[in-house]
């Protein structure tokens, strides 16, 4: 039972990590789409990203990589 439970929590921190690197967005990230523009409009910071798809990454021009 405890080496279940070591192995629960070491899938669960891996997991946490791995999402961790897979998305580059701050936690106030909120892409909205503007169809007409054919762009994306950050609600939280105000940055502007064009394309089909919403951002992965923040495009705050502000915010330090």
């Amino acid at each position: 039972m405890p080496l279940l439970l070591l192995l629960l929590l070491a899938a669960v921190s891996g997991y946490f990590l791995w999402r961790r690197n897979a998305t580059g967005l701050t936690r106030n990230c909120r892409w909205r789409q503007q169809r007409a523009q054919g762009q994306w409009h950050c609600s939280y910071c105000g940055a502007v990203a064009p394309g089909g798809e919403a951002p992965r990454i923040c495009r705050n021009p502000q915010r330090k990589p």
